[in-house]
């Protein structure tokens, strides 16, 4: 009985364990559809540039470097009517590739390489800005 006992659970054990190797990654296929089955990827985020520093700030805590392009540059010149600032942010869906950062590089854990732009959108929020100096 103890040997069927043992058999029983070797087996239950072997068949639920898995050795699944899971990478972390932010890519979100859930707003591709069939006909943008090209690799690209959508993001809504808050995008701002400044200085030569581009970044994509997605909800609360994933923030993307963007890659300095000619659309990176079209999107801020269509943010412009909505920045008071140069530092202000604007609201935008794009859709781009996103690219991990090379090992042994300083930046982001990721960027995006923005193929498309699809809306440019002024914050409903204004976020207050404490200057410090003249």
């Amino acid at each position: 009985m103890k040997k069927i006992l043992t058999l029983l659970l070797m087996f239950s054990i072997f068949t639920n364990c898995k050795n699944d190797a899971k990478t972390e990654t932010p890519i979100d296929d859930t707003n591709k559809t069939v006909e943008q089955n090209d690799g690209l990827t959508t993001l809504n985020g808050e995008f701002s540039y400044y200085e030569d520093a581009a970044v994509l700030q997605v909800g609360n805590s994933a923030i993307y470097g963007v890659v300095l392009n000619e659309k990176m540059h079209e999107l801020h010149k269509m943010g412009k009517p909505f920045r008071t600032e140069d530092t202000d942010g604007v609201l935008v869906q794009v859709r781009g590739k996103i690219i991990p950062k090379p090992e042994g590089e300083e930046g982001w854990p990721y960027s995006i390489d923005i193929k498309e732009i699809i809306s440019v959108k002024e914050p409903s929020v204004k976020k207050e800005v404490i200057k410090i100096g003249k």
